[in-house]
């Protein structure tokens, strides 16, 4: 039987494989989901690097927010992250929800990383 980490590793090489397949050039926003806190990244998988980042751990954020692990902080770090790629000339990106389901706080970055001026 398979531990609870295996299955997530495994939905997310089948996530980043779809990603691959369908993806053109685009960038990929990466999201990593912890217990305390919400990461996001803008990676550009062609050259390798990494063209924005933000995160609840981010000195801009902490006096925005109190608890790293809600729906306001995933909220925070989806317009950061979107402000940040917009002024890197990231406009359009791939989703990455890195085998996390879509809803409660992935969804909440995503929508505020929309409403932000990000196009997925």
């Amino acid at each position: 039987m398979l531990t609870t980490k295996e299955l997530r590793d495994r939905r997310t090489r089948r996530v980043r494989a779809q990603i691959k397949r369908n993806n053109g050039s685009r960038p990929r926003l990466s999201v990593f989901r912890s217990s305390k806190h919400i990461y996001a990244q803008v990676i550009d998988d062609v050259q390798g690097v990494t063209l924005a980042s933000a995160s609840t751990v981010d000195n801009a954020l902490k006096s925005k927010v109190t608890k790293g692990a809600d729906k306001a902080a995933a909220i925070e770090v989806g317009k950061l992250i979107a402000e940040r790629a917009v002024a890197a000339g990231v406009k359009e990106v791939v989703f990455d929800r890195g085998g996390y389901l879509y809803h409660g706080r992935v969804k909440a970055l995503a929508d505020a990383a929309r409403e932000n001026g990000l196009a997925f």
